[in-house]
């Protein structure tokens, strides 16, 4: 049975596995080396904006190993650096890895589907021309606050295909690198030649980490194409994710994902909320329930920990308030739990 359709109970308890799983995964060993290895061959730091959609995982299309990338997830992919607490993470963010000695590359993402145009963003009622156009937006707002000369921080406008899950560059003069047309023989030198007039400006090292990631889309791509992919999954989320914290969620339509940037949280939470009465409604899900799950990440012990559990149990009580207020009928069948991510481990600590 699809764990869409279990008792909210087992769904719940398997979400939690997924996370402890997760969590050992990131831990072990070996996985750690190849974080370490990576970073001293790849020094640029990568950051990721990327709506909450769970066919957009940019490791997995680029064969990075986990923890490497940082991710930023919103419903429908909206962002906007005048938000505060955005403005305030995504330059914590920056800063500590310019601290460090590190440039970063900041992909600022849209997705679309070529098959089919109700497989492209919902957030943007399937126009992908109204997601480029805010996505350029974010990105003149990132020159705003870093820098025009790209000297330390490195906008870049990026499509995902999610039919085949290739990256398409938009580089300078609105020129484009659409990796789904590129060859399996292409190395990371020939990929190179190709970036450069793309990205005139780009510091030489973060190019070459630029075509290191191209170069695991490629092999992506080519393993994608030899799939039997199901394509035309309808939507059945089942959970709302308010917070930060979740990288364990990459499956598709399972859960829709607030990041805590909006100075308007009720609304994408009443528009979640809408969602799953909806997929209730339609019999996409039961109707048993559903979990609203609420997370804050740490880095350290003691105060920093104790701020985040107060963040994370305030988001929970908010979002639930939101949903008895706006959607009376749905609230009964709402679970609530707050969480925390212990940032080292990845691992997610329930608190209630």
């Amino acid at each position: 049975m699809s764990i869409h359709r279990k008792p909210i109970g087992e769904r719940i308890d398997w979400l939690y596995d997924v996370a402890r799983r997760y969590s050992a995964a990131y831990c072990d060993p070996e996985a750690s080396m190849a974080r370490e290895r990576h970073r001293a061959r790849h020094p640029t730091a990568i950051a990721v904006l990327k709506c909450m959609d769970g066919r957009i995982n940019i490791p997995i299309a680029t064969n990075t190993p986990p923890g490497i990338i940082q991710p930023f997830r919103n419903l429908g992919g909206f962002f906007d650096l005048g938000w505060p607490h955005l403005g305030e993470v995504i330059e914590h963010y920056v800063h500590d890895r310019v601290r460090s000695g590190q440039r970063v590359l900041m992909f600022i993402t849209y997705h679309f589907s070529r098959g089919e145009p109700h497989r492209c963003c919902a957030g943007f009622n399937y126009h992908t021309d109204q997601a480029i156009a805010h996505v350029f937006g974010v990105k003149g707002q990132v020159e705003h606050v870093f820098g025009r000369g790209h000297a330390t921080v490195y906008p870049l406008v990026c499509g995902f295909e999610t039919d085949e899950d290739a990256l398409v560059l938009h580089g300078a003069g609105g020129a484009t690198l659409d990796v789904s047309t590129l060859g399996a023989d292409e190395t990371e030198a020939s990929l190179r030649a190709r970036l450069q007039p793309l990205f005139p400006d780009m510091p030489g090292a973060m190019l070459a980490d630029l075509a290191r990631l191209v170069a695991g889309n490629v092999a992506h791509v080519a393993e994608v194409r030899k799939l039997d992919r199901q394509l035309d999954i309808e939507h059945r989320e089942w959970m709302i994710c308010v917070g930060r914290g979740f990288d364990f969620l990459h499956a598709p339509n399972l859960a829709l994902i607030i990041g805590p940037y909006s100075p308007d949280l009720a609304d994408p939470i009443r528009k979640a909320g809408a969602i799953i009465a909806s997929n209730m409604h339609k019999g996409r899900i039961p109707d048993d329930g559903f979990l609203l799950l609420a997370s804050s990440p740490y880095q350290d012990i003691g105060s920093d920990r104790a701020r985040a559990e107060l963040k994370a149990r305030f988001m929970a009580h908010f979002a639930a308030e939101v949903i008895r207020r706006d959607l009376p009928d749905l609230a009964p069948r709402m679970t609530v739990h707050s969480a925390v991510l212990n940032w080292a481990t990845r691992g997610l600590e329930v608190l209630d």
